[in-house]
């Protein structure tokens, strides 16, 4: 039954990584519709030439300024193989009263509010249709433009996924708390503990669209000595909705929010316990504390390796001029892949993203199938 219709500090987080290495050792719509339907669109998926897939990629900013598709499947050439592609679900207002005639193009380069921009499902979806098959298969498009406080945002997801059916495969990289920028947008604050938020997860377990989920590990100046309060929202959110893939973007990091003291515990416990928890290893800004020393390096291969179909590669770039920017956090990450096992490594890198994004976009074009009419 559907849903919709019824109603830094560097020392503290190499202490955490040395700590748990320690403890551990219409017609318009048919047409576009017939391809999902019949042959399988080739795929860039298996060993073939390509290196990696990148889980967590933008391709436009805070302004819905970008990159051509075409120019990034330049960039991707036949070093990556398929990406999570998506905009970002907030625009920055350019307040003349505030910034005269400069013109913010990033959250923190002005004082005025921030608020959803919806249109950019139907761009990404324009966008990627303007592929060849071959093109589009190397591409899973996600929803973003909505807002997780509010009860109305399941329905915008469906709406998304009925009018442009064959495109997307799951949703996110969406926020719920995230440092400056939850702050920035009027109106209620998302939560883990919303309704809203579980009408979303309950409307992806019904279609198997894969979740992208941006929540802050902590507060950017929190409390001393006191555990993240974040931590057991986040998981009872998970216990759930245990049908939903859930992916959480670079581990909770921020520019400002440092990794906390145990966090490799507290990663390590999630994974143990929670069978949909995945997690990507995006951003350069996570990459630095992991490749900060030998030891940190070491406790997050050791993780890595010990759940090696839980963490997904990513980059988590913002419309990148070219191969060298794109993949700057794969040359960060050689310290941490050296010491990946084989199979962890390959998994890492490729197979954990074919794995959930393959199952997604075959549980998803099945639910289209049933649902659009």
């Amino acid at each position: 039954m559907s849903v919709i219709r019824h109603v830094r500090k560097p020392a503290r987080w190499a202490a955490g990584w040395m700590l748990l290495a320690a403890v551990l050792g219409g017609v318009t719509v048919w047409a576009a519709w017939r391809g999902p339907q019949a042959a399988p669109q080739p795929s860039a998926s298996g060993p073939g030439p390509y290196t990696l897939h990148d889980s967590h990629l933008h391709l436009t900013n805070y302004v819905q300024e970008g990159i051509d598709i075409h120019d990034l499947l330049n960039i991707m050439g036949t070093k990556v193989g398929r990406v999570a592609v998506f905009g970002l679900p907030l625009q920055q207002m350019w307040d003349y009263n505030n910034s005269g005639d400069y013109s913010p193009a990033y959250y923190l380069q002005s004082d005025s509010p921030l608020y959803y921009y919806s249109f950019t499902d139907a761009f990404i979806a324009m966008t990627y249709r303007s592929l060849t098959p071959a093109e589009q298969a190397r591409f899973d498009p996600m929803i973003t433009g909505f807002n997780p406080a509010d009860m109305y945002a399941a329905d915008h997801i469906k709406r998304v996924l009925t009018t442009f059916p064959g495109v997307f495969t799951g949703i996110g990289e969406f926020s719920i708390h995230k440092e400056f920028v939850s702050a920035k947008i009027p109106g209620k604050t998302a939560s883990l503990n919303d309704k809203a938020l579980d009408r979303i997860l309950a409307f992806c377990a019904e279609t198997g669209l894969v979740v992208i989920l941006h929540n802050d590990i902590d507060m950017p100046f929190p409390k001393p000595g006191q555990e993240p309060w974040v931590v057991p929202q986040f998981r009872d959110l998970l216990l759930r909705h245990p049908d939903v893939n859930v992916i959480w973007a670079h581990a909770g990091v921020g520019r400002i929010v440092r990794p906390v003291k145990d966090q490799l515990a507290l990663m390590d416990r999630g994974l143990a316990n929670l069978k949909n928890f995945y997690i990507d290893l995006s951003w350069t800004e996570l990459a630095k504390y992991i490749v900060e020393t030998p030891e940190s390096v070491a406790a997050v291969a050791d993780l890595v390796n010990r759940y090696p179909d839980r963490f997904l590669f990513g980059t988590d770039e913002v419309a990148p001029k070219d191969q060298a920017a794109y993949l700057k956090i794969y040359d960060l990450y050689q310290p941490l892949l050296a010491k990946l096992t084989p199979d962890a490594k390959e998994r890492f890198l490729k197979g954990n993203y074919e794995r959930l994004f393959d199952e997604a976009r075959r549980k998803v074009r099945a639910w289209e199938r049933a649902n659009v009419r």
